[in-house]
């Protein structure tokens, strides 16, 4: 055996089985191109530079160049590089023109590669090279990039596309990528490796995900002196419910500091088995993310690290971070994706951003797994868009074009329009807010595990006190069967108890509970048949009559939770 076997078997042992799987497929044709999805923290710079470094021992590539979406990205990529003795110059600059005589090749941005293609391509041209496109669902960002990636590496020796998110916000067609058309007509993206969050969550790659979800009143006051209020997690128009996020999130409001106070209790909990365990509050906003830092700090009597996308020491902070054993970090979008903090174990999705893809990224920075029986928790608002993602976290995705839009899809032009909505609406700091809030209460809503829904109740609740206590380490069928068991105990209590007319001072205790049910068969009816929660209390609201759901009484709630029963038991 050559030493070059020798070291590519040694290589191969240390691979997850995936990575190897992945690793033979490629080798087994060597195609030209080459697309692996796999699923945040699955570890697919290993899998890359494995392949990379074998690319290299035989000869087939002299250089390589990673394109990434963030300059962050580029020194995370030239560190895990620089393990396997590829030396990649992560400080490239288009002004330069060549590499030093040191480097192997560059890890450069896409937004890089737009501003100066055909330097890129002169460069790809020069040697043999291997592309590797990190996250290359950015390639659609926008024509220009798509373009200019086309045009700077369509001389590449091989390419080598990877993603944890195969879909899209956009119907640009990603470079070097190749697309089958269905039945339907509809061109969906073609892999040649696929390795999912289940399967991931089965092998002990990734960790299981507890969601617990907030909801509570809302009241603002408009820029033309009105004063609004609105309940959280309650069917209400789309307005309403921007609005109504808004106040939560603003860091003057209850909402936030409760839930924030509830996030560290749980990270307390998780830091007895695993005593470097680290949190991350991902803010919209500049001004709310030092804003939280604040908070924390009045929580816990330590600062909390603050990343921001405009400070250049950014890299060097997170770094810092992910070496510490500091508690908390504070972040706008720069650890939105590929970012690599393998302690993060606790998340609280403090923005209103709300596009499937930047969802799926930030709970990725969650789920990267050091030991089996690490459990990952992420806080939210009890929002029906966020509660739907958290409740699909096993659902493999795709990436589609073309494809009829029917009412209730995730509609692609329609995120985009959101993100510029988004964006818009986002105070930057010093510019007057659109409404003033008033009241922002929190009151824990329910827990999502495993496409299942748990429990609820007030802040400091025994209900809330049991999933913020939750053991740190415990296998994914742990988890299951301690929520399965309260659940049981909670619904033998409930039978035992005496069945009497509740007292008029727990009339809103009752309303609370009556309205969670409600909310719980409704989102069961929505994963049976696809519907939007608001069409369906709609049909609920129009078969059975009265208010919207936030003024209804007791009774007429009682109604339509009788009416959504019937249409699980087939009735009409």
């Amino acid at each position: 055996m050559t030493l070059a076997q020798t070291d590519t078997t040694e290589r191969l042992r240390s691979l997850r089985a995936w990575q190897r799987e992945a690793f033979e497929e490629y080798f087994r044709r060597e195609p030209r191109d080459f697309l692996a999805v796999a699923t945040p923290g699955a570890g697919k710079t290993t899998f890359a530079l494995t392949l990379a470094s074998e690319l290299l021992a035989r000869h087939r590539v002299r250089a390589i160049t990673v394109v990434c979406p963030t300059e962050h990205l580029k020194k995370q990529w030239a560190e895990a590089a620089a393990r396997f003795g590829i030396a990649l110059d992560p400080e490239f600059r288009n002004g330069q023109g060549a590499l030093g005589r040191q480097y192997i090749g560059a890890a450069v941005t896409y937004a890089q590669v737009a501003a100066h293609p055909m330097l890129h391509r002169n460069r790809t041209e020069a040697r043999r090279t291997l592309v590797i496109f990190d996250e290359v669902h950015h390639a659609g960002d926008a024509l220009s990039w798509g373009d200019a990636a086309r045009e700077a590496f369509d001389p590449a020796a091989r390419r080598l596309a990877l993603t944890g998110t195969p879909f899209r916000s956009d119907v640009n067609p990603i470079p070097f990528v190749d697309y089958v058309q269905d039945h339907n007509g509809v061109r969906r993206c073609s892999w040649d490796y696929s390795y999912g969050y289940a399967p991931a969550l089965a092998d002990g790659v990734v960790r299981p995900v507890i969601f617990m979800a907030y909801s509570g009143e809302m009241r603002w006051r408009t820029k033309a002196g009105d004063e609004l209020a609105a309940r959280l997690g309650e069917p209400l128009t789309q307005d309403a419910l921007s609005q109504a996020w808004r106040a939560a999130l603003d860091p003057k409001g209850d909402w936030i500091k409760k839930v924030l106070a509830a996030a560290d209790r749980r990270l307390t909990e998780v830091r007895n088995s695993t005593p470097d365990a680290g949190g991350l509050v991902i803010a919209t906003d500049h001004e709310n993310a030092r804003a939280y830092a604040r908070i924390l700090r009045q929580i816990t009597g330590a600062g909390a690290t603050v990343v921001l996308s405009d400070d250049p020491t950014a890299s060097r902070k997170i770094k810092q971070f992910a070496e510490s054993d500091d508690r908390w970090m504070v972040a706008v979008r720069m650890v939105s994706e590929g970012v690599d903090v393998p302690r993060l174990m606790v998340g609280v999705y403090a923005t209103s951003t709300s596009t499937p893809l930047f969802f799926a990224q930030a709970v990725g920075r969650f789920v990267r797994v050091r030991r089996r029986g690490e459990i990952a928790s992420v806080f939210l608002p009890s929002v029906p868009t966020l509660l739907e993602f958290a409740g699909e976290m096993e659902r493999e995705r795709d990436h589609a074009l073309d494809r009829p839009i029917k009412e209730g899809d995730f509609n692609p032009e329609q995120d985009l329009i959101d993100e510029a909505r988004r964006k818009r609406d986002t105070a930057d700091v010093g510019e007057e807010l659109p409404f003033e809030t008033m009241e922002a209460s929190a009151e824990f809503d329910r827990a999502l595990y495993d496409g299942g829904e748990f429990g609820g109740g007030a802040p400091g609740s025994p209900e809330e006190e049991d999933f913020l206590g939750l053991p740190g380490l415990l296998e994914p069928d742990q988890v299951a069967a301690l929520l399965r068991k309260r659940k049981a105990e909670q619904r033998a209590q409930e039978l035992r108890a005496p069945q009497e007319e509740p007292k008029e001072a727990a009339q809103h205790e009752v309303l609370a509970d009556l309205r969670r049910e409600l909310n719980g068969l409704v989102g069961a009816w929505h994963r049976r048949t696809g519907q939007p929660h608001g069409m369906i209390h709609s049909e609920l609201r129009r078969t059975c009559g009265g208010p919207p759901i936030a003024q209804a009484t007791a009774e007429e709630i009682r109604s339509r939770i009788a009416k959504i029963r019937s249409w699980a038991t087939g009735g009409s």
